[in-house]
């Protein structure tokens, strides 16, 4: 059965491997013996090699370890995440915070916790996959609005919030295949109007936008979302996820969300170079400013919509163009990965590129030379 799973994988240009890529500095990748630049990563900021988050990951092995070595409601939790989920807090603007153990982990773990049989989750209809499962993993009731469409969102409300005793809304700030942001002041008052709760996903907004305070900052809505989530993965470098929101909130979820209590703490290293990279972000405004910066550049060269975020997608519409067109730029020497279905809906793949601070101006006019090359804009 694998084998013809397999077989039809393979025709449709849909089978994935997994490709051994070494990192280093400056967004360099080496993939299949090949020196080249990565357009296609999340460490926005390059933290993830800053040297003042790997001196602190060090010190947190030599003092608590390599591992956590149990959950967190056991023996997981150690001294260090009072002080990131205390910085995280106040970074979103909200009373308290919780660590997942990836950003994944959360959005499973939240939405059961929050509703259930009689409430209904009303969410985006193209939120991440991590907020689907959770969404699956609930007893509630579900629906989705079509992308960013407000005025669809507000006749399913319309319909049907009065049949059901909770709402929740769920959002992504930026979406991580198409760069775009969600209309965050729009949904505040959507949720308001309709005695809602509103979570947004900032798994891709926080460190770049509102000053690295997020999609929400950016937005002037910081004070106004109930559920901020988000993840330590990407701009912030390092690995996790976490839920900001009142503190009732957040003790309800350390006794109820299954993904936090079943699942081993982060190690010490995780969690000290989070925080390391909350400093790196909070003290130079200069480096959360440059992805945004280098996305400009890539679209204007090419003539391209402004960016929203540091995520630029060019639609290829199907996985044997993308795929072709990934190659090509691969022997430019430039990293930039073909995203197929299911990750995007039926006929969007596409190549994401993604803009980061370690990214030269020579990098982007060298990768807008040989995108032409594709011939994907034609």
């Amino acid at each position: 059965m694998a084998c013809s799973k397999l077989a039809e994988l393979e025709a449709t240009a849909l089978r994935r491997e997994l490709s051994e890529t070494g990192r280093g500095d400056a967004g360099e990748a080496t993939r299949d013996g090949q020196q080249m630049i990565s357009f296609c990563c999340n460490d926005y900021l390059g933290l993830s090699q800053h040297p003042q988050v790997k001196q602190a990951a060090s010190e947190a092995i030599k003092q608590y370890g390599a591992g956590a070595g149990a959950s967190r409601l056991v023996t997981g939790n150690h001294p260090l995440y009072d002080d990131l989920e205390t910085r995280l807090a106040g970074l979103k603007e909200t009373e308290a915070s919780v660590v997942f153990g990836s950003g994944y982990l959360a959005n499973l773990g939240i939405p059961p916790v929050l509703t259930g049989r009689g409430d209904l989750i009303l969410a985006d209809e193209l939120s991440h996959a991590s907020m689907h499962a959770g969404i699956r993993a609930s007893n509630a009731d579900s629906l989705f609005f079509r992308h960013n469409d407000m005025a669809d969102c507000q006749r399913i409300l319309d319909e049907q919030r009065g049949h059901y005793r909770h709402c929740l809304i769920m959002t992504e700030g930026v979406f991580s295949m198409d760069g775009d942001r969600a209309p965050l002041v729009e949904l505040c008052d959507l949720a308001d109007r309709y005695d809602a709760w509103l979570m947004t996903d900032d798994a891709h907004g926080i460190g770049i936008l509102g000053n690295g305070r997020g999609s929400a900052a950016e937005a002037g809505v910081g004070g106004r979302i109930p559920l901020q989530m988000g993840t330590l993965s990407k701009a912030i470098g390092s690995y996790g996820g976490f839920i900001c929101a009142a503190k009732p909130v957040i003790d309800l979820l350390i006794n109820r969300a299954r993904s936090l209590i079943y699942a081993t703490g982060l190690p010490p290293a995780a969690v000290a170079a989070a925080s390391a990279a909350l400093d790196v972000i909070e003290k130079d405004e200069q480096l959360v400013r440059i992805p945004m910066e280098r996305a400009q550049r890539f679209t204007r060269q090419l003539s391209l919509p402004e960016p929203e975020s540091t995520i630029v997608p060019l639609i290829t519409g199907t996985a044997e163009t993308a795929l072709a067109a990934s190659r090509v730029l691969a022997e430019e020497g430039f990293l930039v990965t073909a995203i197929r279905p299911p990750t995007v809906p039926e006929g969007t793949a596409r190549l994401r590129f993604t803009f980061a601070a370690h990214h030269s101006d020579e990098d982007i006019d060298r990768l807008v030379a040989a995108v032409r090359k594709t011939g994907i804009l034609s």
